[in-house]
């Protein structure tokens, strides 16, 4: 507004000659300071307990002033990283870092074909390398940018697992001993690769030499699990599931049915996102709460499942679908549709993807529950000032931005290719093959 704007609202009784000096003492002191411009887009590349985390570092033109994003996409890390170099960094040098959703659609649309996990990641690494900016800017943690705190912590929710049943129950009750509310439970099948558990030591007869895993007998034990989990933890621990995409559409509606009296907390990706015209049907034949989206990058995948109430969580991994500023607009529309968030946060994702959870968690009314992770020393050594757990809540750093920093030197200890005792591994990190008896592939 400039000088003569403010006097009219003088002469109309609007504003004080006190607040005319004031607002253009901040006029000046805004023009006093320049945007930042982008300076350059590095890469950080490390495994510090072997799994393959990305990060980009931008700098700006003003000293002192950088950020940090997640764009970790373990199973493809090595294409996320030239993604960066040679087609962000040079498409961003010399851009204003103040203007982060104009950013994000300018790269969004640059490669032309979109809503692939590589383009996607890297551009998510970015965009919380932004917010991360805009917070050491105003001297806020990020979500105090978003509108502030919904509540006071992040409930969270520990995994427990076991070969058998009764190690299931005592990690469980180990974990609700700490101060867990929530549990997700999975059991290991005999001699196969259930999701989320360990293989015993048990002969399968198959037609090849991968990792087994059968439909119906995971079906069979994990209606097993649930009925003892329910019946040796109680009925006020809330007991969540994770199916993996590995059953048929038919199947998991029979296993809603056949788990709808243990009242799960919810039922996790009961399809693979190729299935997801199935949700009706699926939705129709059970009262238990469902969770999907790990695998979602698209926006095509989780728009119908949401604005026709199909799901209660979205479980979008952040950095897959783009970054803070994609996600936050999800959990708006969520909102609207009464679904609620649960952000996937496994290992593979960096401090910075958890930080990120965290700030919307904080910041969103419908926050539903978040996966919890205790980050390991070397992390920690890698990434100081990690967010921490307690008593079963997630709790948002209050420095400025993520709180976050990198010891790069560290991170250079740990290069990719590398696990967590030093041994080396297949630089590859991809998604490992599991099949069927007789050698079908399984999706997961």
């Amino acid at each position: 507004m400039n000088r003569r704007s403010m006097l009219g609202l003088v002469a109309a009784g609007a504003l004080t000659p006190r607040q005319i000096a004031a607002q253009e003492q901040v006029a000046k002191a805004t023009r006093a300071t320049p945007s930042p411009k982008i300076k350059d887009v590095q890469v950080i590349a490390t495994a510090p307990v072997g799994l393959r985390l990305v990060v980009v570092k931008i700098v700006t033109d003003q000293d002192g002033l950088y950020g940090y994003g997640c764009a970790t996409y373990t199973q493809r890390a090595d294409l996320v990283v030239p993604a960066v170099e040679k087609y962000l960094r040079p498409f961003l040098i010399g851009k204003s870092a103040d203007r982060i959703d104009d950013l994000w659609q300018a790269m969004y649309n640059s490669s032309y074909w979109r809503n692939g996990p590589v383009l996607n990641n890297a551009i998510s690494g970015v965009d919380q390398a932004l917010w991360d900016i805009k917070g050491r800017q105003a001297g806020m943690p990020v979500y105090q940018l978003l509108g502030g705190k919904c509540r006071e912590a992040v409930d969270c929710y520990a995994h427990s697992s076991g070969g058998d049943i009764p190690q299931l129950i005592e990690n469980a009750k180990r974990h609700m001993a700490n101060g867990f509310r929530h549990v997700r439970v999975q059991i290991g099948v005999p001699g196969q690769a259930g999701y989320g558990s360990g293989r015993t030591d048990v002969k399968v007869e198959k037609l090849h030499n991968s990792p087994v895993f059968e439909p119906e007998d995971y079906l069979r034990r994990a209606v097993k699990m649930m009925e003892a989990c329910r019946k040796e933890l109680g009925d006020e621990i809330e007991l969540l599931h994770d199916v993996h995409e590995r059953i048929s559409p038919i199947q998991a509606i029979r296993l809603m049915k056949e788990t709808e009296k243990f009242r799960l907390f919810f039922l996790e990706d009961p399809v693979s996102p190729e299935d997801i015209g199935w949700f009706k049907q699926i939705r129709a034949a059970s009262s238990t709460p469902l969770a999907m989206g790990e695998l979602f990058n698209s926006p095509h995948e989780w728009t119908p499942l949401i604005a026709e109430r199909l799901i209660d969580y979205i479980r979008i991994h952040v950095s897959q679908a783009g970054g803070l500023t994609p996600c936050r607009k999800v959990a708006a529309l969520g909102e609207i549709f009464g679904v609620k968030t649960a952000w996937h946060g496994p290992g593979d994702v960096s401090p910075f993807g958890h930080a990120a959870n965290i700030a919307l968690d904080l910041a969103c009314y419908n926050f539903g529950i978040q996966e919890s992770y205790i980050f390991p020393e070397r992390v920690k050594e890698v990434f100081p000032g990690c967010p921490i757990i307690k008593n079963g809540y997630f709790y948002a750093n209050e420095v400025p931005g993520w709180g976050i920093e990198v010891d790069e030197a560290a991170a250079k200890k740990y290069p990719f290719g590398y696990g967590e005792q030093g041994e080396r591994r297949d630089a590859n990190g991809g998604w490992g093959e599991i099949r069927r008896k007789d050698g079908t592939i399984i999706k997961q």
